[in-house]
């Protein structure tokens, strides 16, 4: 007898809504079939164990396509339904079986350890009419011994009628649509799309995922001379084309590098082993399992702007996102890996995460992960770390600097910069700990490398004293150095700007008191520098005439790196001359006797000041034509 009823929920915009906007790409439909399959049989198994009439089985679930009649079957010898229960699950949209399930499970207080429900909202099933103009469904529960057929058009209506089966289970037939210009719909009938498709969705569903797949035959002497065509000789064959335990779900003990080094290689289609492998197991109120891997290189999109930062998502094996972007901090975009947890909750049509405290708790977790690898690995194999820090070491720089330094405590440790007297990447406890009695201060110079630091006029003075300076040669160095301010109470000092206090009191009073004595000859300086906020005698030079420093904030090279963002913001400039080299003294005299000539010294030196500091004069021509002059003057 057949019977044809309306849909529960009444009216066709909700159904129409159900199969057109709530999934993005229609090949989810396997996805959402096979989950139905897996809790089916997840009932079956876990009443086996609680009632004696349920029999066990060997559990699978089949995917057969029909090219010649269009159609794709799912079959699971799962639970199945009754009529009662395909009219409360299929016939009523948005009315969850599994949801309803658990939820008897809680009240019964019984243990959900030997089931794995992936469905929640009882929507997946219609995700079938995306890609089928009919569906069918042939079930038999375990608790009956009738069969019923279930159809529907996915309009209003559907029918169930009595029907005859062998198994217990269901058996799912799609009726594909016929094909337009943009889907192709038989494209899901090919047995290599459905090995891909299980591959990238369900390929740690728990239970075996079968389909037929072609075989080839060795062909014998005599078929190969009938053979005219060359055509290979082939059969099909039911094949499972699932891992389905993943390696992640597996012990740490029980897993080698190589089998870590494979999976991250063909997970992530990387040519090289990762430089670390990082496995999380988590249980409590928020249950998860992560693995994570730090490529050896960068991949060649790394620094592309549309290159997105993320890990893989998976619930119960069941893949979910590629780049889950909340389970990562920006600083760690170069981390590759995935997560898989029973706990985060997930939208209706399983593609998008809804925000939640689950979500942040386990990517702090993670990021504490990545950090404490990093730091075992500063620790225990520095040769490792620096290459790694070689690649990836702006990033934590970056990190460092991010959000007024709100990770700077988390990160400073991990930071590497250039020693100037040993040339070699230290970090700022080494440093701390190398430096001399009585060093107060951690020094600092901007450069490219220690050539270009040592051709600074200010670095002589840090050398006569035999101390340090770390070299700041990335643009981000000097914004993260004001970030952190000190490091254990010793505070940085950049050579390039600020007052070093190295010099003894009786030098610095005698200094002070020649700024006096020529506090009229630095005016007038000053009235041919009007580029110059400040003319003053150097507490900071040694061997060299000058040297061109800044006052406040802002610095030569934030001046440089904002220019480069197309911010017209520029540094204080503040020229410095050493009272005790000759070409003082020079300046004085040429002011008193030829005004003119005076202004081409300052001019001259002050440019070449700029230059050692990496910028170029403001007039490049007249900076020329001075030099010029100056050289042929008797």
């Amino acid at each position: 007898m057949k019977e044809t009823k309306e849909f529960k929920t009444e009216t066709k915009k909700l159904l129409d809504m159900m199969i057109n906007s709530i999934y993005t790409h229609k090949e989810i439909f396997l996805r959402e079939l096979i989950s139905n399959a897996s809790d089916a049989i997840d009932k079956r198994h876990y009443l086996s164990l609680t009632d004696d009439k349920v029999s066990n089985a060997d559990y699978d679930i089949k995917i057969e396509a029909d090219k010649a009649n269009k159609t794709i079957t799912i079959t699971d010898n799962g639970i199945g339904m009754t009529k009662e229960e395909i009219e409360a699950n299929l016939g009523t949209i948005a009315k969850s079986g599994s949801k309803e399930f658990l939820e008897k499970l809680e009240k019964a207080n019984k243990s959900k350890d030997d089931v794995s429900i992936i469905g929640q909202f009882g929507v997946g099933f219609y995700s079938a009419f995306m890609v089928a103009k009919r569906v069918s469904v042939l079930t038999k529960s375990v608790k009956s011994d009738k069969a019923y057929l279930f159809e529907s058009d996915g309009l209003d209506s559907y029918t169930v009628s009595d029907a005859e089966y062998d198994d217990y289970g269901s058996k799912i037939t799609l009726y594909l649509k016929d094909d337009t210009e943009d889907d192709k719909y038989s494209l899901y009938l090919d047995e290599y799309e459905i090995k891909d498709l299980v591959k990238k969705y369900s390929d740690y569903v728990r239970y075996p995922i079968k389909t037929w797949v072609t075989k080839y035959d060795e062909l014998t002497e005599e078929e190969k001379k009938e053979n005219k065509d060359n055509k290979p000789k082939t059969h099909q064959e039911l094949e499972v084309i699932n891992s389905m335990k993943p390696i992640w779900k597996k012990d740490k003990k029980d897993v080698t590098d190589e089998e870590l080094n494979n999976f991250y290689k063909s997970k992530f289609m990387d040519y090289q082993d990762p430089l670390s492998s990082i496995m999380v197991n988590v249980e409590g109120m928020i249950t998860y399992r992560a693995l994570l891997f730090i490529p050896k290189k960068p991949f060649y999109d790394f620094y592309n702007d549309k290159n997105e930062k993320g890990l893989a998502l998976y619930t119960k094996g069941v893949f979910i996102l590629e780049k889950c972007k909340e389970l990562i901090p920006d600083y760690l975009r170069f981390v590759k890996g995935l997560v898989d947890s029973e706990d985060l909750p997930l939208n209706i049509s399983r593609e998008m995460l809804q925000e939640d405290r689950a979500i942040k708790k386990i990517a702090t977790n993670i990021e504490k992960k990545v950090l404490s690898e990093l730091e075992s690995m500063l620790k225990n194999d520095r040769d490792k770390y620096l290459e790694f820090f070689k690649d990836y070491g702006i990033n934590l720089k970056y990190g460092l600097y991010e959000n007024y330094g709100e990770k700077k405590d988390k990160l400073k440790e991990l930071i590497l910069l250039r020693s100037f007297n040993d040339d070699k990447l230290i970090t700022f406890d080494e440093y701390v700990k190398n430096m001399k009695e009585g060093q107060k201060d951690i020094y600092y110079a901007i450069a490219r490398d220690k050539a270009s630091a040592d051709k600074l006029p200010q670095m002589d003075l840090i050398k006569s004293k035999g101390y340090d300076a770390l070299i700041l040669s990335d643009d981000v160095d000097e914004f993260m150095i004001q970030v952190l301010k000190n490091y254990n109470d010793h505070e940085f000092k950049s050579i390039n700007k600020d007052d070093l206090n190295l010099i003894s009191e009786d030098e610095s009073k005698e200094i002070d008191k020649k700024a006096e004595d020529n506090k009229d000859f630095l005016e007038e300086v000053k009235k041919v520098l009007t580029d110059a906020k400040e003319v003053k005698l150097s507490k900071r030079l040694v061997d060299a005439p000058c040297c061109v420093s800044t006052d406040g904030e802002i610095t030569f090279e934030m001046e440089r790196v904002l220019k480069q963002q197309n911010h017209d913001i520029k540094a204080e400039r503040v020229f410095e001359l050493n009272p005790n080299h000759p070409m003082f003294e020079k300046i004085k005299d040429a002011f008193n006797t030829d005004k003119e000539l005076g202004k081409k010294y300052v001019n001259v030196l002050y440019a070449e000041a700029l230059l050692a500091e990496g910028i170029l004069p403001n007039d490049v021509n007249q900076f020329n034509k001075d030099i010029t002059e100056l050289l042929l003057k008797k």
